[in-house]
Parts: C-alpha cells; sequence; structure tokens
C-alpha cells in the first residue's frame, strides 16, 4: 500500500516508519518540515492522491502554558481537515488517540472500546473531540487506536526521568504502591497501526493496544533495575503522603487497558515482550549522554 503519515519523524512515527518499510509498504512521510503549521494546512488532496491510507500521528501535547485555542486547532480541527479530504479520496484513515479519552483512572474494570468518554484534561477533551469529529465524516473509513503510556528508544518527560532515577541509584519512595498500570512498547504500537492497516476488518473499530498484563509501579521500577544493570532503590511511603503532588498519581493509581478486542478481532499479538521492550529501551538510554 501506499500510505501517507503524519508525524513522521516523531516518536511514534520514527519506529511506525520503518515497520511500514519492512512490510513493503510506500510510505510518503509527512513531518514539520514537510507541512510547516499543520493547523493550517490545506494541500491534503495532493499528499492523499494515489493513497491507500493515512496514519495521523501529528499532534500537540498539552502542556503548562500551552494555548487551549492551539490545541484545539492542532487536534482537532487539522485532524478533521485531514479526514474529510482522505473521505473525499476514498482513503482509509488510522487516528492514534489515547487512553486518556476515557479518564486517568481505573477502579473496577479496564477500560475498553464501550468505557464511556471522561474527559479530565485539555489533551484528552481535544482528542476525544478529533474522534468525535472524524466518526461524523461521511464516507471516512476510520480506525482509531487508543493506547496507553508508551515507551522505547527515544521516549521522553515521565518515563525516562524514572528511569534515570532509576539508572542513577537514586531512593525512590513507591514499594508501598500497590496499583496496576498498562504500557506498550513503542515497537508493539507500530506492529498494531501495521496489522490494523492491513486488515479489512479494523475500519470502523476504536482498539485499546498494550504490552498485556499490567503491571506496579514497584515491579515496572524493578524492572527497569534489571535492563539497566541497576537494582532499583525503594522504600516505602504511604501513597497518601506521595499524592499531596498531583503528578504523584500517575504513579499511585492504576490505569489498564483491556486490548483483547484488536488481539480476538484482528489476530494481533505483539512481538515484542514487555522484557524485550524494556532491554532495548535501557540499551538506547545507556548511549544517550548525560
Amino acid at each position: 500500500m501506499r500510505i501517507v503519515l503524519t508525524g513522521a519523524s516523531g516518536f511514534i512515527g520514527s519506529a511506525l516508519v520503518p515497520a511500514l518499510r519492512t512490510r513493503g509498504h510506500q510510505v510518503v512521510a509527512l513531518d514539520r518540515a514537510a507541512v510547516g503549521d499543520i493547523a493550517g494546512f490545506t494541500a491534503w488532496p495532493t499528499h492523499l492522491a494515489g493513497a491507500d491510507a493515512v496514519v495521523h500521528l501529528a499532534a500537540l501535547a498539552h502542556a503548562p502554558g500551552v494555548d487551549q485555542e492551539r490545541l484545539r486547532a492542532v487536534n482537532v480541527d487539522a485532524a478533521l481537515a485531514l479526514g474529510k479530504a482522505a473521505a473525499a479520496a476514498g482513503v482509509k484513515m488510522l487516528l492514534m488517540s489515547t487512553v486518556k479519552v476515557l479518564g486517568e483512572e481505573t477502579t473496577q474494570r479496564p477500560f475498553d472500546d464501550s468505557s464511556p468518554l471522561a474527559l479530565q484534561d485539555a489533551y484528552g477533551r481535544a482528542k476525544a473531540a478529533a474522534e468525535t469529529a472524524l466518526r461524523a465524516v461521511s464516507g471516512l473509513a476510520l480506525t482509531v487506536l487508543r493506547p496507553p503510556l508508551v515507551y522505547g528508544p527515544g521516549v521522553k518527560a515521565n518515563f525516562l526521568a524514572l528511569m534515570r532515577a532509576v539508572e542513577r541509584g537514586w531512593p525512590l519512595p513507591l514499594s508501598s504502591i500497590k496499583n496496576c498500570r498498562s504500557l506498550v512498547y513503542v515497537g508493539n504500537l507500530a506492529h498494531a497501526v501495521v496489522h490494523c492497516l492491513e486488515s479489512p476488518l479494523a475500519v470502523g473499530k476504536t482498539y485499546g493496544v498494550s504490552d498485556g498484563a499490567p503491571l506496579s509501579t514497584p515491579a515496572l521500577c524493578r524492572a527497569l533495575g534489571s535492563a539497566l544493570g541497576r537494582p532499583a532503590r525503594l522504600f516505602p511511603l504511604p501513597p497518601a503522603l506521595l499524592e499531596i503532588a498531583p503528578s504523584a498519581k500517575k504513579l499511585t493509581r492504576s490505569l489498564v487497558v483491556d486490548d483483547s478486542a484488536i488481539r480476538h478481532e484482528l489476530g494481533w499479538t505483539p512481538p515484542h515482550t514487555f522484557e524485550e521492550g524494556l532491554r532495548l529501551t535501557a540499551k538506547w538510554l545507556q548511549t544517550q549522554g548525560r
């Protein structure tokens, strides 16, 4: 297939481009250098000419100081413009969304494609709005993926900070946490995208995707330590004290994704185990400058 990919030079795009090419697909890789400001980009018909599918990865992450109108322009309006162009060209579309459209925490049961939207931050609201807008586009063959935290070579933000802390042997007050969190290795996510593009059964579907069984924050730290060759140094502190800092809830609370639908309906199995994904991520980290 001829596949157009936005956000091709980003974290997920950098893993997806080689995964698509390995399968023999022709990739039209679009990044900021190619399209400029995606919020104002109008030449989609030119790029979609002759294409079979488009994967929309380009997005603006929510962070302090990000203008809400700008967040919507990039994450909603640009996605909708692309979706309308794809429908007009007869090109199927895969939108990379996020499990955050369903909330920040699971309590009684995992999130799946039947879970109701529970919008708790601006990024989740924007992604949910993009999903809703695209589903309303007449004639668009749409697939939506909702990954949890994605890790792998090139990872940034909180996961990178946790890896650095374990690598440096910092004592971490996390051993009392009893939670469950789903993760997905970027190579597994790329494989899931390819699987969806190659299967007509994926059209019209929304799938959660993960490495498999969730694990606790202490278990993640110990696994990181094993991959890095540096045992994690954990000590107990009541989670309630940790949660005085609101951002700590990402470490203390549970967020579990049920990905049984993509596994059963499409026969998808992640090619990398969680341990393999961590080893590859650790290997990348150890090649980086301090």
